[in-house]
C-alpha cells in the first residue's frame, strides 16, 4: 500500500509539473503571437513594446521639469514618472481587454488554449512594456541626480505585483462583459480616463482634504499607488496602505473575473 501511494503521488506530482510546463508554453506562444500581431517586424518592430509607453511617460515627465518640490519633498519628475508609467500598465490591460476575445476567437479551436491564457499573455505584454519604460526613465533621472534608487525595494515590488493583479482581474471582467455587448464596451475607455485623476497616480492621499481623503482610502488603486511611492521614495509614508485590504480586493475581482469568463466560454459556439 505504501509503494502504491508513493508511485501515485509521484505520478501526480509529475503530471502537475508537466501540465504547468505545457500551460507555460501555451502562454509563451500566445505572448509571441500578440507581440507579432500588435507590433510586427517592420521598422523598429518589437521595440515599440516599451517605446510607446516610454514616449508617453516621458512627455508627462517633461511637463514637470522646472517645478519646485511638491508636498512631501518628492521631486515632481520622478513622482510623475512613477505615477504615469505604472498607470499605463493598468490602462493598457483594461482598455485592450475590450474586444480581446473577438480578435482571438480562432485560438479557442485549440483544446489547450483558454480565455484565461489569452488574457494573461496580453497582460504580461502590457506589464513588460510599462515596467521597461519605468525602469529606463527612473534610471535616467537617477543619473541626473534628481532621484535615488528605490528606498524600499520589497514594498515597491509588492506594489507592482498588486497593481498587475488588480489590473488583470479587471481585464477578465471586461473581456467577459464586453463580449457581444457593445454598450458596455463603449464605456471602457471613458471610465479609464475618469479613473486617471482618481487613481492616486498624480497625488498623495495626504494632500486631499476630508471627507474625500477618507473616501480615497477605500479606493484600491489610490492605496496601491501610495504603496508604490512608499517603496520608491524615502520621503513617502505608508499611512494609508492596507495590504490585506488590497489582497482582498484582488481576490474578489479575480474570483468574479474567472466566473465571468467561464460563463462567457459556455456561450461561445465555434463554427
Amino acid at each position: 500500500m505504501t509503494m502504491i501511494s508513493d508511485v501515485t503521488g509521484a505520478t501526480g506530482d509529475r503530471g502537475f509539473w508537466r501540465g504547468l510546463k505545457v500551460q507555460g508554453n501555451v502562454i509563451g506562444a500566445l505572448l509571441m503571437r500578440e507581440l507579432h500581431t500588435r507590433y510586427g517586424r517592420e521598422n523598429i518592430g518589437y521595440l515599440w513594446v516599451f517605446l510607446e509607453p516610454l514616449s508617453l511617460a516621458s512627455a508627462v515627465a517633461l511637463l514637470h521639469v522646472g517645478h519646485g518640490l511638491p508636498h512631501g519633498g518628492i521631486h515632481p519628475v520622478p513622482f510623475s514618472i512613477l505615477g504615469y508609467a505604472l498607470f499605463i500598465m493598468f490602462r493598457g490591460m483594461v482598455t485592450r481587454a475590450d474586444g480581446a476575445l473577438e480578435s482571438n476567437m480562432p485560438l479557442l479551436y485549440h483544446r489547450r488554449v483558454t480565455i484565461f491564457d489569452m488574457m494573461l499573455a496580453r497582460a504580461l505584454l502590457e506589464a513588460v512594456g510599462s515596467l521597461m519604460a519605468f525602469g529606463v526613465l527612473m534610471s535616467f533621472v537617477m543619473v541626473l541626480g534628481i532621484s535615488e534608487p528605490p528606498a524600499r525595494l520589497f514594498e515597491l515590488i509588492i506594489g507592482i505585483a498588486l497593481l498587475f493583479w488588480i489590473s488583470f482581474a479587471m481585464s477578465l471582467l471586461i473581456c467577459a462583459w464586453t463580449h457581444d455587448n457593445r454598450l458596455i464596451a463603449r464605456f471602457v475607455h471613458p471610465i479609464t480616463y475618469i479613473l486617471m485623476p482618481l487613481s492616486g497616480a498624480f497625488f498623495q492621499i495626504s494632500w486631499i482634504p476630508e471627507p474625500y481623503q477618507t473616501w480615497l482610502t477605500w479606493f484600491p488603486l489610490a492605496t496601491i499607488f501610495e504603496l508604490l511611492r512608499y517603496g520608491q521614495f524615502h520621503a513617502a509614508k505608508d499611512t494609508y496602505v492596507d495590504i490585506p485590504y488590497l489582497i482582498g480586493w484582488c481576490l474578489l475581482l479575480t474570483y468574479a473575473g474567472l466566473l465571468s469568463i467561464k460563463a462567457t466560454r459556455r456561450h461561445i459556439h465555434l463554427q
